[in-house]
């Protein structure tokens, strides 16, 4: 089982959504990077449901750092991060242990894993590890901004209702930064809230679009061919559940045009390389430009709903249907939003201590 991801910086993930703990660590940090509990904590506020567009499990994940750290900042050795599960209602799953749920990975890990897996609550294929995610993301956002890398995503789009583009990427970045529910048009927000509080009356779950920018990028980051940025960025991004597709840019919607259409014309702007326009969202080659790196992430609606749905018993062999129980998101774009953040965390971090050296991070 492959659960770590990175080469200079890498993170491992360990847990199950119903068992002790969840959790990470975090390998390659250079020491001497400043650790902020409050900030990490914000963080995992943002990935917390919320009303009646979030499920009714609440987690305080009151994280706590066991190893890595010393003093407020890190070691250099593996930095662990163990977050308690409290809300486990495990009897929900106790009658569906052989069903198949619809669009989760009950299924195909039952076959993987030949029947030893944890099944509750989807185990470790839960959207509750991104928790851990999360707070190993924080760690390495905050060295990441004292750089000048600034990274906001917002709901570009959820249930048919679309937000505002980016504009001013900085200062857009900062604002949504400020949000927890990250819309660039506080009227569409709250047009998407309804969206969702309709589709969960409806014992039913809508999905959407989060577009990611990232400044503050430096020219020459990644390689040209197995590890690109945009390689390293996709690799990171769609192990996070619910993610179903990623483009670059504009580019399911520009390549038919023509290149005079989609090519950036270069201009020097104060001693600086720039482009006109930003159609190739700041990466050439599989290597940042310089530009700001913008990328979507679909989100495919929540699986778990509470209408009546075809299945099999794959233990039995037989077929059946599917009336589910239990605590279950409407939507989970909105949370997923800070997930996205720190991933991009994580993977822009490795890029950069690949071609600098783990120790730039603290410099």
């Amino acid at each position: 089982m492959k659960n770590t991801f990175g080469n200079s910086i890498a993170i491992t993930l360990f847990g199950e959504s119903h068992g002790e703990y969840i959790g990470a660590v975090l390998d390659g940090l250079a020491p001497g990077i400043p650790l902020d509990e409050d900030y990490i904590r914000s963080q995992l506020e943002l990935r917390r449901p919320t009303g009646r567009i979030s499920t009714q499990r609440h987690e305080a994940d009151d994280f706590r750092i066991v190893s890595g750290a010393f003093k407020g900042h890190t070691t250099g050795t593996p930095l662990t991060i163990l977050i308690p599960n409290t809300a486990q209602h495990s009897g929900d799953y106790s009658v569906t242990r052989s069903i198949a749920r619809p669009g989760h990975a009950d299924y195909t890990a039952y076959v993987k894993y030949h029947g030893m897996e944890d099944h509750r609550g989807g185990g470790h294929f839960s959207g509750r590890i991104t928790a851990a995610l999360v707070a190993a993301g924080a760690i390495l956002r905050r060295p990441l901004e004292a750089k000048g890398i600034m990274i906001g995503t917002h709901i570009a789009s959820c249930g048919g209702v679309e937000d505002r583009a980016f504009a001013d990427f900085d200062a857009d970045i900062r604002e949504l930064n400020t949000k927890s529910f990250a819309v660039l048009d506080d009227a569409k927000g709250a047009d998407m809230r309804a969206a969702i509080e309709a589709a969960a009356a409806d014992c039913d779950s809508v999905g959407g679009i989060l577009t990611t920018a990232v400044t503050g990028m430096p020219a020459g980051i990644g390689e040209p061919w197995f590890d690109t940025l945009e390689g390293a960025l996709s690799h990171a991004l769609f192990s996070i559940p619910g993610i179903k597709g990623l483009q670059f840019g504009d580019a399911f919607d520009r390549v038919n045009g023509r290149g005079s259409e989609y090519n950036d014309e270069y201009y020097i702007s104060e001693e600086e390389i720039k482009t006109k326009t930003n159609n190739n969202a700041g990466v050439n080659g599989g290597i940042s430009n310089g530009m700001p790196i913008v990328f979507s992430c679909a989100v495919k609606p929540t699986p778990s709903i509470f209408k009546e749905q075809a299945t099999v018993d794959f233990m039995n062999k037989e077929n059946t249907v599917l009336e589910l129980k239990g605590r279950h998101d409407p939507a989970i774009i909105h949370r997923a939003r800070v997930v996205v953040d720190c991933v991009t965390a994580v993977a822009l971090a490795d890029m950069l201590a690949l071609r600098f050296g783990t120790d730039w991070l603290a410099e």
